[in-house]
């Protein structure tokens, strides 16, 4: 073996040998920190875990002197060489890197960041084991480690130093004077009684009447800013709301004694371009260029400070340009002293801070009007701040919470070897490289660097015909979305070009790419977009922070043949109501053959919405983009949106500015209200709440109303009852009740508040209890049919809703389900299962099995001698009594039913996306309560109104009844028949706007004989029956 050979080999042998070193800090002279206090490294070595000795670099400047770590027993020296792990907090020099070790520390390379692949590169030639504590991310998706909070302190005490003397080079004295720098106090706590004591000065002598009010403006709400929050909130304080910034700013200049703060976000900052659409917060990190910037109109002007914590990409718009400051200053005479520009982003959010400052010279004086940059107080101006190692300044706090949560990690790391499999999750994933290869986590660093830097004819693919821009934002890099999106190119057969790539840098930010992706023929192009679309709806989970939006970059919608003389009608949406809305609409056009386009994100999902169905195309389109939209729109003659409800304010902008006629089955909101005055002033109607619940319940509902009134009846009581539910033969299961879809939002609808009026009392019912309010409930003419009723949300609206809250003593609406339904998950809900917070079991593998025993153990503490009794339903149904989570045995039965039935006490492994008891509930239910190919729902809705008369005739009960199953076809092709209800309604609007028989214009709901006529009729001549009986009280 030769003497190199040697070498390496015992440089090997040297990973894991549970000798830890601590680098000295080298990148600044201000760096004072370290990653371990001495009583960090005095638990590590004196108790088992699994360190064996510290070795310390020396060093004169570090917060904790070298006598203090030698005095805990670790040993003094600049050579590290017997270390198997090396922790630092900065990057080291790369002459200090030594090969086949395993270090740890801030390296800010999983991005691809160009400036630090030399380091990389570095980490690689010498087969070390980096781990990057940006990487270690707990299982709420936070970062473990972190300064953010301390950069927040340090910059707000540093900005008020700053302060007093700007002040004082304006002519004023103000208490700011007395407090110093951050660094020049020996602990945090010394620095807050220093703000302390100016907060007291202001409370009893007041700030001087020509500078206030003084308004401190916070951007951004994470831990910078809660940070900066902390200090501020020392001082004598007022919060006002930002829309209260000009009312605070008007009141007299008389002294204050107090200061104020307006904390404000991205809401804040901008409006849609579109005049009809509301600020969206996930539509603005999808479509930053649909947004214009309004802070410099609607806050800057009114700040004192702005205090930026607010991380920014520059696919955003700026918070404050050169020219918007200098418009500012000039014209509308702004009180802006200066700015604390904690984030450091230089020529970033902020454009006129073009520099980085320093702690021994933390300021630069701005002069806009001659676009000057200045190193003193006095002058023209505002002073700036831009120190980007804030933290330092509290470098002992900073290093003892940093140190606090390491240490828990130094065993692990310090033993690590071959096998990565050994460590933890968190730590396997912030591992960057293992023994000089990337892991496969980070495997996709190098193609993004190949990819960026390669040499592409005007930016297109060699040798491709079909090509693609596709945008990537979301949590790309933190959370590994990078790799699958790029593994799902290139295996679907597809090659990418890297066109743009905008890194977050921090935890909360987000990062975007724009990729050029190319394949040899469409069908493969469309594959990958699919499979991009599946990276982003997978990595949807619950308590995720990872999103992942794919969207074509300018992106013409499929060419399609609007020539037809027929008419056309627009599906937006591909769920399971837009097939039978279809179907309706093309085997009911009347006068003209009804031509019918199913447009949705998704190509596939549209084809197979239309397919087989005659007259009817498919049509892939993303309703985001305004322009794509408004082309299709421009050229149809009816548009009918199924998409969530968010989006349908914006599809009825598009509709308003081309003159076309919009239905939606949806409850109509504040967005939609808001567009009355327009859709009226176009001549436009927005018929919206044309579906079942809300819509042929309108119908109903209006016809027997205004029925009565026409005989001069007045209305003394009404009820309305709805609900989805399995037919009575598919209700095979405990609870008799399936689901058609991801049961979390039923779930949550049933923990909603309710209020209704009964007998001329307001009756209010808490959401926690309102499983428990079901009351049994029986349909006359449907003997059969064993139900309950629970409340539904506030009923009293309904009361304006149809003209009859003066005259109506009871107004009551409930959803239908079957009977012993509420008493089941009131008594799920009593064990937990509907709690959405996190659990501290489910952070680690276990069984279904297992995870009932705990939340079923009186103190919370799994027995594991008990578990297996849990086969046994006694013991299952003796816990339920005795926790007082069921009240009698035979309700404690049915619950324990339940429980089996779902499997919520067998011994098998809950995976790893359930974070919560809700989400394993769910999971189960999602699992269990599904319908087969075979089986039918049902929909049932029952009105009951009672009608008195003024001349003395006997009252009236009218009733009136739909009970509508789900349908199987001859070919086996199952339709539910909450999908038949609600789609053919809206197909229903859509052909009387198309025939005018609906004259109304503006937001509209199906309330008038003009719509709820015909709509009632054509409803019975397709096959829903309306079964309606009228009584005299005797």
């Amino acid at each position: 073996m030769d003497a190199h050979q040697g070498e390496t080999d015992a440089a090997a042998a040297t990973l894991g040998n549970r000798v830890v070193g601590i680098l000295a800090e080298t990148t600044s002279v201000w760096e004072r920190r370290a990653p371990l206090t001495p009583s960090h490294c005095a638990r590590l070595l004196h108790k088992d875990s699994g360190v064996d000795e510290i070795i310390v670099q020396p060093s004169t400047k570090r917060i904790f002197h070298d006598s203090q770590y030698e005095d805990v027993g670790c040993r003094i020296s600049s050579d590290l060489s017997q270390c198997g792990l090396i922790l630092g907090v900065k990057q080291p020099k790369l002459d200090m890197v030594l090969p086949n070790r395993a270090y740890a520390f801030f390296s800010h390379t999983h991005k691809a960041q160009t400036e630090n692949m030399i380091l990389l590169d570095k980490i690689l030639s010498e087969r070390i084991s980096l781990f990057d504590y940006e990487l270690i991310v707990g299982d709420h998706g936070k970062r473990l480690l972190a300064f953010g909070k301390f950069a927040g302190r340090a910059g707000m005490i540093d900005f008020l130093h700053g302060l007093g003397l700007r002040y004082l080079n304006l002519g004023y004295s103000t208490p700011f004077l007395s407090l110093g720098a951050s660094h020049m106090y020996p602990s945090l706590a010394a620095a807050k009684a220093a703000v302390i004591s100016v907060g007291e000065e202001i409370a009893s002598s007041g700030l001087p009447s020509g500078i206030s009010p003084v308004v401190f403006v916070f951007t951004g709400s994470g831990n910078v800013s809660q940070g900066a929050q902390e200090i501020f909130k020392l001082l004598p304080h007022t919060f006002v709301h930002p829309s209260q910034l000009p009312g605070t700013c008007s009141e007299s200049s008389k002294r204050q004694l107090n200061v104020f703060g307006c904390v404000v976000t991205s809401e804040h900052m901008v409006i849609p371009k579109d005049p009809t659409q509301t600020f969206d917060k996930v539509d603005y990190y999808s479509h930053p260029e649909q947004y214009t910037p309004v802070f410099h109109d609607r806050i800057a002007p009114y700040a004192s400070v702005i205090v930026n914590c607010m991380y920014w990409e520059k696919r955003y718009p700026r918070l404050l340009t050169t020219a918007q400051l200098k418009q500012l200053i000039a014209v509308q005479k702004t009180p802006l002293l200066g700015i604390s520009d904690i984030t450091c982003d230089v020529g970033g959010s902020l454009e006129f801070v073009n520099q980085s400052t320093t702690l021994e010279k933390p300021f630069f004086r701005y002069n806009p009007a001659n676009d000057s940059y200045h190193t003193d107080m006095e002058g023209d101006g505002i002073i700036c701040l831009s120190v980007d190692i804030l933290p330092t300044e509290f470098s002992r706090e900073a290093t003892q919470h940093f140190g606090d949560i390491l240490s828990n990690f130094i065993g692990s790391l310090a033993t690590i070897r071959n096998d990565l499999g050994d460590l933890p999750q968190h730590l396997r994933r912030a591992c960057i490289a293992h023994k000089g290869k990337l892991t496969a986590l980070y495997e996709y660093i190098p193609r993004v660097r190949v990819r960026a830097s390669s040499p592409v004819d005007n930016g297109r693919l060699p040798n491709y015909h079909y090509r693609a821009l596709v945008s990537l934002s979301g949590h790309l890099f933190d959370h590994f979305l990078i790799n699958e999106s790029l593994d799902a190119i290139e295996a679907g057969g597809g090659s990418f070009h890297l066109l743009k790539c905008e890194v977050g840098q921090n935890g909360n930010a987000t990062s975007y790419s724009e990729l050029q992706v190319g394949a040899s023929d469409k069908a493969t192009l469309d594959k990958i977009i699919d499979s991009l679309t599946l990276v982003a709806n997978s990595n949807r989970k619950p308590n995720s922070r990872a999103l992942l939006k794919v969207a074509k970059i300018g992106s013409e919608p499929e060419s399609m043949d609007f020539s037809s003389s027929s008419p056309t009608v627009l599906i937006l949406g591909a769920g399971r109501v837009c097939r039978p809305t279809a179907e309706f609409l093309v085997s009911q056009g009347c006068d003209a053959d009804i031509q019918v386009i199913v447009g949705s994100l998704f190509m596939k999902d549209a084809v197979e919405t239309a397919e087989g169905i005659p007259n009817t195309k498919p049509l892939q389109i993303d309703v985001s983009d305004y322009e794509s939209l408004s082309k299709v729109i421009s050229q149809v003659a009816i548009v009918i949106s199924l998409l969530p409800p968010g989006f349908h304010a914006a599809v009825a902008a598009v509709c308003i500015e081309n003159k076309k006629h919009l239905v939606t089955a949806s409850y109509v909101d504040g967005t939609m209200s808001r567009l009355e005055q327009e859709a009226k002033s176009a001549g436009v109607t927005l018929l919206c709440e044309m579906g079942l619940d809300p819509g042929i319940d309108h119908m109903l509902a209006m016809k027997m109303i205004h029925e009565a009134h026409e005989k001069n009846g007045k209305i003394k009581c009404f009820t309305s009852h709805c609900g989805g539910l399995p037919s009575p033969s598919a209700a095979n299961n405990p609870l008799a009740y399936k689901f058609s879809w991801n049961p979390a939002g039923a779930i949550r609808a049933g923990r909603n508040p309710a209020t209704y009026l009964s007998d001329g009392e307001i009756i209010t019912v808490d959401g926690d209890e309102l499983y428990n309010s079901a009351e049994r409930f029986r349909i006359s003419d449907l003997p059969a049919f064993a139900l309950e009723c629970i409340p539904n949300r506030n009923s009293l609206i309904y009361g304006d809703l149809y003209g009859i809250k003066k005259e109506s003593s009871t107004i009551f609406r409930a959803t239908l389900r079957y009977e012993g339904f509420g008493e089941i998950m009131a008594s799920l809900a009593n064990v937990g299962f509907f709690k959405a917070e996190q659990h501290p079991m489910l952070k680690e593998p276990t069984t279904f099995r297992a995870f009932l025993n705990h939340i079923l153990s009186k103190d919370g503490t799994v027995q594991e001698s008990s578990v297996k009794t849990l086969e046994d339903g006694e013991e299952i149904i003796d816990r339920l009594i005795l926790l007082g989570h069921c009240l009698e045995k035979r309700s404690a039965i049915n619950c324990v039913k339940t429980i089996k039935f779902l499997g919520l006490d067998e011994e098998e492994k809950i995976p790893d996306c359930c974070h919560s008891p809700f989400d394993v509930i769910c999971f189960r239910m999602e699992e269990r309560l599904s319908y087969s190919h075979l089986e039918k729902d049902m929909v049932l809705l029952h009105h009951e109104v009672e009608v008195e008369f003024p001349d003395g005739r006997p009252n009236e009960k009218h009733r009136m009844t739909l009970l509508e199953y789900g349908r199987i076809d001859q070919n086996g092709k199952s339709t539910k028949a909450m999908a038949l209800t609600v789609g053919i309604t809206a197909a229903i609007g859509a052909l009387l706007l198309l025939d005018n028989k609906i004259k109304e214009r503006g937001v509209i709901r199906p309330l008038q004989p003009e719509v709820y006529v015909p709509a009632l009729e054509m409803l019975e001549k397709y096959g829903i029956k309306l079964n309606e009986k009228v009584e005299c009280s005797l």
